[in-house]
């Protein structure tokens, strides 16, 4: 395969890296009826934090345990708000985004452009020498590794153990749950602070390598928004999520490949417009979003033969947890 197409993949690879992680994050808190809308805000906030708290210890685990405790707090507050004070979940992310992104700048001020610590490549030793996979998936940091570790762990977790099946449940169906001896609210605050807690991680993902630093404004400002989608349009499963992020870094890849040399056709070179290119990725989301939302691919399924029908419906169905975003009140 040609080399600069490898180096492309691998760049994909480990640009998808952070969404992963925070898709994921969000993921295990989705599956358990909490919606974090705070990602945005989370995420900035982590990253500022953990690359202030490495950069004064000069060293990148305390960096990163600091973003996750960010990210934790911030869950455990949407948390609280919902189950204790009966707030609406989406009220209180939203209003945390705002107040976790505009905090961020202000106290990552004394921070910005500064040099730090980063996390250093690792290729595992064998497997990078394997031809094309070795070069695309084994030849980053821990990070990336992580990344593969958790869509793994989180699937088996949830579709394949019974405290998955109960962390399932208390975001499908709470009632059935509790009626069975599930603590609901207990496994909600523990998924939610999970989740943010690998969203915050995600944040120090980016300061500490893949856009190592602090900037304002945050270079990796609207990822989380990105990241909220990607968990709908991988229909709340860890690996249709992790291919989410992976083809979203991909059109960035291209755009961002447009915009340097322009796109040939037949020879010759065809110019864009650079908003317009930055605006891509964001359009063909809002359309993901709107075929999921409105049935559409529901029913182009059903122009399909019956036998690919079945097949399709499992790899393509978007179902969100029924009981996503509902309050559970205990008689």
């Amino acid at each position: 395969m040609n080399e600069e197409l490898l180096n492309t993949l691998s760049r994909i690879v480990a640009n998808a890296t952070p969404l992963v992680i925070a898709s994921l994050g969000e993921t295990i808190t989705e599956r358990a009826g909490v919606i974090n809308l705070s990602l945005n805000g989370s995420i900035v906030m982590a990253a500022m934090v953990g690359f202030a708290a490495a950069l004064v210890s000069d060293n990148l685990i305390v960096g990163m345990i600091a973003a996750m405790v960010a990210g934790a707090v911030i869950a455990l507050i949407i948390a609280l708000a919902s189950i204790e004070l009966r707030q609406d979940q989406v009220a209180v992310g939203f209003v945390l985004t705002l107040l976790a992104a505009d905090l961020a700048q202000f106290l990552g001020q004394d921070y910005t452009r500064i040099p730090g610590p980063q996390v250093p490549n690792w290729p595992v030793p064998v497997l990078d020498q394997i031809p094309i996979i070795g070069p695309i998936f084994f030849d980053h940091n821990i990070l990336v590794y992580f990344s593969y570790a958790l869509a793994i762990g989180i699937w088996f977790w949830l579709f394949r153990t019974r405290p998955g099946m109960a962390h399932r449940a208390v975001g499908e169906r709470p009632e059935a749950a509790f009626a069975r001896g599930t603590n609901v609210h207990r496994l909600r605050y523990l998924y939610t602070t999970i989740g943010g807690a690998l969203v915050g991680l995600a944040g120090a993902a980016y300061s500490l390598h893949f856009k190592p630093g602090w900037s304002t404004p945050p270079s990796m400002q609207g990822d989380g928004w990105i990241a909220l989608v990607i968990v709908i349009f991988g229909g709340w499963h860890p690996f249709r999520v992790v291919l989410g992020a992976y083809l979203f870094a991909a059109l960035r890849a291209v755009s961002s490949d447009i915009q340097k040399n322009g796109l040939i056709v037949l020879g010759q070179t065809i110019e864009f417009n650079f908003v317009l290119l930055n605006a891509l990725p964001w359009l063909l989301l809002i359309v993901t979003l709107v075929l999921v939302s409105t049935g559409t691919i529901e029913r182009l399924l059903q122009i399909m033969p019956r036998p690919l029908q079945k097949r399709m419906r499992s790899v393509l169905r978007s179902d969100s947890p029924k009981a996503l975003g509902t309050r559970f009140e205990v008689d």
